[in-house]
């Protein structure tokens, strides 16, 4: 079950026409709760039109900076959103659940090592985290950023990432891409395998990168993960999250016609319900009145994690778990279908 807290909101700032950022009001007995890890996001849970929708969006405010701040982009259909860039206001109270994420970089002051980091939109915010993170903390480290946008205006924190760039002149270098718009100092189209090559052998042509992190639509990730491990990056080294998906790629041909029994270990308490396999276990869990952790519901996020203990299971989508975690027993319950005539899966032991 994820826990929620009720954080009243302390600030909000216009970043864009259609993006804005919020800093939460954190209580002194909360603290120790709400310490992230650069590139962690938060669960937002908002009742809004009569219905419960729960959010996840990344922190992006530095580990130094005892802030606990989120970043918000309009999207269309975006319920949430829409009402966070419109309608949210200073004092306003959020449920907001304890950080969490895979997608992550604790800095080191020990380190002496190179990043280089991919975002396109709204893609940079656990990025900026682990820039701000790593400059703060990391005087021996060099950190790149390629942050591709539509347009100049369309940059989420672009003042930020200027000054930090003012600031860090000899540690922090940024190359923005626009698609839409030409710009001095820029490259114009997208974040493809051109501006990969014209960054690692012209602009760092001298840097050899320890780790990769990448954020943003699903294609351009996959573009530049695969141009990385061609050029030798080990795969251990590249490092990414999904900001969307494409929700129509199905992985695995499993039979998932049928009934299960499904055996649910939650908060210490064994549920035991039957289900179609056609639905994914997490739907199915809702429906029956169980708490279990959700967010994005779109295999983007590890909120919904359980480990399956007994049967087997096969997801639609998977942009999360390695191989290896998924042959240890893991899966993505908002995604996961049984294949078994029973299965056995614990949240509570992942």
């Amino acid at each position: 079950m994820s826990t929620f807290y009720k954080l009243s909101v302390k600030e909000i700032q216009q970043e864009t026409k259609d993006s804005v950022s919020i800093v939460f009001d954190v209580p002194q007995d909360l603290q120790e709760r709400f310490k992230f890890i650069p590139g962690q996001y938060l669960t937002i849970k908002k009742v809004l039109n009569d219905n419960e929708v729960r959010r996840a969006y990344s922190i992006c405010s530095s580990l130094q900076s005892n802030i606990l701040k989120i970043a918000v982009k309009k999207v269309d259909n975006g319920l949430f959103s829409k009402y966070a860039v419109n309608d949210l206001a200073v004092g306003d109270v959020l449920e907001v659940s304890r950080p969490e994420g895979r997608f992550d970089l604790m800095p080191n002051s020990k380190h002496k090592k190179n990043y280089m980091a991919f975002a396109a939109g709204s893609g940079i915010t656990p990025v900026l985290s682990m820039i701000k993170s790593v400059l703060e903390t990391e005087k021996e480290s060099h950190f790149v950023l390629v942050y591709g946008n539509k347009s100049i205006e369309d940059v989420i924190f672009k003042q930020e990432i200027d000054a930090l760039q003012s600031s860090y002149p000899t540690s922090f270098t940024v190359q923005y891409v626009f698609s839409q718009h030409k710009e001095e100092n820029a490259l114009f189209g997208r974040i493809d395998t051109s501006v990969l090559n014209f960054v690692l052998d012209n602009k760092c042509k001298d840097l050899t990168f320890d780790d990769y992190f990448l954020c943003g639509p699903e294609p351009m990730i996959n573009l530049i993960k695969s141009n990385l491990l061609d050029k030798g990056v080990k795969e251990k080294n590249v490092h990414f999250e999904l900001f969307s998906t494409n929700v129509d790629e199905k992985i695995g041909d499993a039979n998932i016609e049928g009934k299960t029994i499904v055996k649910v270990m939650l908060d210490d308490e064994e549920h035991t319900f039957e289900m179609d396999r056609g639905k994914t276990i997490l739907e199915v869990a809702l429906k029956k009145g169980l708490d279990a952790p959700y967010s994005c519901q779109g295999g983007i996020c590890s909120t919904c994690l359980a480990q399956v203990t007994e049967g087997k299971a096969v997801m639609d989508k998977n942009a999360i778990l390695t191989d290896g975690e998924i042959e240890e027993g893991l899966i993505l319950t908002c995604q996961a279908h049984p294949t078994t005539a029973t299965i056995s899966i614990d949240y509570d032991d992942v």
